[in-house]
């Protein structure tokens, strides 16, 4: 009989008897399948890095208007959130909106998306919201992709830049910036225009 010390297992198997190949091969398997286990358990990790490197990145410039229309009858922003009498700037006002995005300035130009989401008045010194806003497109070859943008929109000025900081389908990973410029020549009070110069890196 030959007798076989298996190092760092519990003490009832640390000591095997063995008489045939079979039992050889066994022990072999069960030393391996032991290892792997031990391997998994002490390797994982809250998070991992990964080499696999994402595919060379195109540089997109996209360009649309989108249309708050408050009126009674068919609104595309809705105010949740109102401000006591006295709060500077309106200073708390929270709206939600569903707008469409369109090639054009015109309501009545070509459809190209819905821009969605929430945008509030959060400055006491000035005009400044924080728009939460997801470009969500319906036409063409990013039709089923979005572009999502957060960041500070000072309304009272023209150029102004918000950060895009993510997407989904083709602008999965996407990042870069938009530049709104209110349209004050044809809008009205029901109706206020922006236009969107948006430029972004994606695989």
């Amino acid at each position: 009989m030959t007798q076989y010390l298996i190092p760092k297992f519990p003490q009832f198997m640390r000591t095997l008897t063995m008489s045939s190949p079979l039992s050889i091969f066994l022990l072999i398997s069960l030393i391996l399948i032991s290892t792997y286990l031990t391997t998994i358990t002490t390797d994982a990790a809250f998070s991992e890095q990964s080499n696999i490197m994402l595919p060379s990145e195109k540089l997109t410039h996209l360009h649309f208007y989108y249309h708050d229309i408050s009126n009674n009858q068919n609104p595309t922003i809705v105010q949740i959130i109102n401000t006591p009498k006295g709060v500077p700037n309106g200073f708390g006002t929270t709206f939600v909106m569903d707008d469409a995005m369109t090639e054009g300035p015109e309501l009545s130009s070509k459809e190209v998306g819905r821009a969605q989401g929430l945008f509030a008045l959060a400055s006491l010194q000035d005009l400044g919201m924080t728009m939460l806003t997801n470009f969500a497109f319906t036409e063409g070859i990013f039709a089923g992709s979005t572009l999502s943008m957060l960041g500070r929109n000072l309304i009272s000025e023209q150029n102004r830049e918000m950060p895009i900081v993510g997407g989904t389908g083709v602008f999965r990973f996407a990042r870069g910036y938009a530049i709104a410029n209110s349209v004050t020549s044809i809008s009205t009070q029901e109706h206020f225009i922006v236009e969107y110069n948006i430029t972004v890196y994606h695989p």
